[in-house]
C-alpha cells in the first residue's frame, strides 16, 4: 500500500475525533487486550496470534476444494450460535474478548432474518431437517417480537419498551419470511411479511429514499445499502402477486443508481464513514442492484451492478482479499480486510457469472472464496470457532474487531454454496 493511502487512513480515522473519544477509544481496546490475556482465553488467544502472525508476514494460504465440508461446517456454527442465544434467534456473535459477561451476544433479529434464507437453502441442498425446522424456528421467533408497525427493531433484541424501528432490519427479516412462507406455505408468514413490506413501502420518502434508518447508524444522510431492502421487497410482490411492492422495490433501485459514479462507486453507502464505504455494506448495495436486476429483467442493474464490481475484481490481492473499505478513488481507506465484504462480493460474482458466464467474475469468487477457507478453523478445541468467521482480518481489525459476528458466516456460507452448485450443477438452487 502506497504512504499516501495509509496517511490518508490515519488522517480520515482520527479527524474531527475529540480527545476524549480517543482515549475511550484507547481504553476499550487496552481492556480487550487485558481479557484476551486471561487463562479462559487461552484458546481464542492462540488463534489471534495465528492469525496476526499470518497476516504480518503475508503466509495465507488459500484452501481449495473442501467445499461441503466448510458448508456444513459454517451451518453448524450458526445453529450452535442459535442455541447460545437460547431464544430461538441467533446470537449476533462470539466475542471473548468484550466486557459482556458472556462471549456469546444477544440475539439479532437483523441478521437472524436473512439467515433463515441461508438455512432454508442448505436444508434443500443437503436434506438436512434440523436445519430447517431451526429456520422456521427463527422465522417464528422474528414474529413475536416485530414491533406494531410492521417494522423490525434495530440493533441486539430488547424489551418492546426499547425497540426502535429500522428500515434496513426489516428488509432482511422479510427475506426471511419470504424464504419460511415458500418452505411452508404456512400463513404465519406472509402476515408478517405483509405488515414489514408495507411497513418498507410507507418508509419511502418523495425521492424513493427510506426514511427510518434507525439508532445505530449515523444519522442524517442517505444510506444507498438499504437498497438491499428492495430484493426482498420484490420477492414478496412476486409471492402475493401484488406490483405495489415490485414497482416500489424497482423506484428504490432507481434512487439507489442516482448514488452511483462513473466508476461505480457509490456514494452515501456506509454505517459511519461514507468517504470509505465498508466491502460490507458496498456488498449490500451490488447485491440488491443485481438481484432486483435479474427479477424485474433490468439489464441496465445488472450493468450497473457490473460497473460496481469490476473495479473490486481488479483489487482482489495475491492471497484473495479485499481492502475492508474503499474511497471514491477505489484506493483502499482501511489496512485490515473486512471478511465478510469479501463474501458478499464473492456472491455478487459468483452471480454475475451464472448470468454472463465471463470467467473472471469466477476466477475473482474462487479466490475471495479460498481465502476465506483458509481463515475458517475446523479443528480448534472450543466449538465456539469453529466454522466460523472473523468480522476482520486480522481479527483485531477495523470491523466488529475481536470476534466472529454472525453474518460473516451466513455470507461465508451462501458464498460456499453458490460455489458447491457451480461445481455439482443438478444441485443448483433456484
Amino acid at each position: 500500500m502506497k504512504f499516501t493511502s495509509l496517511a490518508r487512513i490515519a488522517r480520515d480515522k482520527y479527524s474531527g475525533v475529540g480527545l476524549r473519544q480517543k482515549y475511550w477509544d484507547a481504553s476499550v481496546v487496552a481492556g480487550e487486550i487485558a481479557r484476551l490475556l486471561q487463562p479462559d482465553n487461552r484458546v481464542f488467544r492462540q488463534h489471534v496470534l495465528r492469525d496476526y502472525w499470518r497476516y504480518l508476514t503475508l503466509t495465507t494460504c488459500p484452501e481449495q476444494g473442501e467445499t461441503a465440508l466448510r458448508a456444513r461446517a459454517a451451518i453448524k456454527w450458526l445453529l450452535h450460535a442459535q442455541q447460545a442465544a437460547r431464544d430461538g434467534g441467533v446470537s449476533l456473535g462470539y466475542f471473548p474478548c468484550r466486557g459482556e459477561s458472556v462471549a456469546w451476544m444477544p440475539s439479532y433479529p437483523e441478521t437472524t432474518g436473512y439467515i433463515i434464507t441461508s438455512l432454508l437453502a442448505y436444508a434443500e441442498c443437503f436434506d438436512d431437517l434440523v436445519a430447517r425446522d431451526a429456520a422456521l424456528t427463527m422465522a417464528r421467533w422474528e414474529i413475536a417480537i416485530q414491533m406494531p408497525s410492521g417494522a423490525v427493531q434495530g440493533g441486539p433484541v430488547c424489551p418492546p419498551a426499547q425497540q426502535t424501528a429500522a428500515t434496513f432490519n426489516t428488509g432482511m427479516v422479510l427475506d426471511g419470511w419470504c424464504s419460511a412462507f415458500r418452505a411452508t406455505g404456512a400463513g404465519e408468514f406472509l402476515e408478517a411479511g405483509r405488515r414489514a413490506a408495507d411497513f418498507l413501502v410507507g418508509d419511502l420518502d418523495e425521492n424513493n429514499y427510506f426514511r427510518t434508518n434507525g439508532a445505530y447508524v449515523s444519522a442524517g444522510e442517505i444510506k444507498t445499502y438499504t437498497c438491499l431492502c428492495a430484493w426482498s421487497m420484490y420477492r414478496f410482490g412476486e409471492i402475493v402477486g401484488e406490483r405495489l411492492y415490485q414497482d416500489a422495490a424497482i423506484k428504490v433501485i432507481e434512487a439507489a443508481l442516482r448514488q452511483q459514479r462513473s466508476n461505480g462507486w457509490f456514494a452515501h453507502n456506509c454505517l459511519t464513514q461514507s468517504v470509505a464505504p465498508l466491502t460490507h455494506t458496498i456488498g449490500y448495495t451490488l447485491q440488491g442492484v443485481l438481484e432486483v436486476g435479474v427479477l424485474a429483467q433490468r439489464p441496465d442493474f445488472v450493468a450497473a451492478a457490473r460497473i460496481g464490481v469490476d473495479p473490486l475484481v481488479a483489487r482482489v490481492d495475491r492471497h484473495g482479499l479485499l481492502a475492508g473499505r474503499y474511497y471514491a478513488d477505489w484506493e483502499p481507506g482501511a489496512l485490515s480486510s473486512c471478511l465478510t465484504g469479501n463474501a458478499q462480493i464473492a456472491i455478487v460474482c459468483y452471480r454475475l457469472y451464472e448470468l454472463t458466464r465471463a470467467p473472471e467474475y469466477k476466477r475473482a469468487a474462487d479466490a475471495l472464496v479460498a481465502a476465506l477457507k483458509a481463515l475458517q478453523a475446523l479443528d480448534s478445541p472450543d466449538p465456539a470457532l469453529n466454522g466460523a468467521i472473523a468480522g476482520s482480518f486480522p481479527l483485531f481489525g477495523g470491523y466488529m474487531r475481536g470476534g466472529f459476528p454472525n453474518w460473516a458466516t451466513k455470507y461465508f456460507f451462501d458464498a460456499l454454496l453458490l460455489q458447491y452448485c457451480l461445481e455439482m450443477p443438478s444441485t443448483k438452487i433456484e
